[in-house]
């Protein structure tokens, strides 16, 4: 069982800038590919980020590249997401996630989440 906690949302003025941050516990956090959701009110959870275990590979969704960036470090147990250059439409419940195996961007490939984190961002 891996426990995933959120932190760092908030109101944020278009153009400004946000840093998430998920802490893992429960079992060894280099064991799991990482990954970053949101929800938007109304609609499905979509995909945003994921980091591989050791940190080399990442992938984004077409949104937000060059503007958000995925990072992890394995020895505090942490995988961050920073956000610049918000934009009104980035506005929803930002959730961790993580999966044993691969970079996979579907969110039932994942096996823990978070509770999520509020990010609104106003125009």
């Amino acid at each position: 069982q891996v426990q995933l906690v959120e932190s760092g949302g908030g109101l944020v003025q278009a153009g400004g800038s946000l840093r998430l941050s998920c802490s893992a516990s429960g079992r060894t956090f280099s064991d799991y590919t990482m990954g970053w959701f949101r929800q938007a009110s109304g609609k499905e959870r979509e995909f945003v980020a994921a980091i591989t275990r050791s940190g080399v590979g990442t992938q984004y969704t077409d949104s937000v590249k060059g503007r958000f960036t995925i990072s992890r470090d394995n020895d505090k147990n942490t995988v961050q997401l920073q956000m610049n250059s918000l934009k009104p439409e980035d506005t929803a419940v930002y959730y961790c996630a993580a999966r044993r195996g691969t970079l996979r961007s579907t969110a039932n490939d994942y096996e823990y989440w978070g509770q999520g984190t509020q990010v609104t961002v106003s125009s």
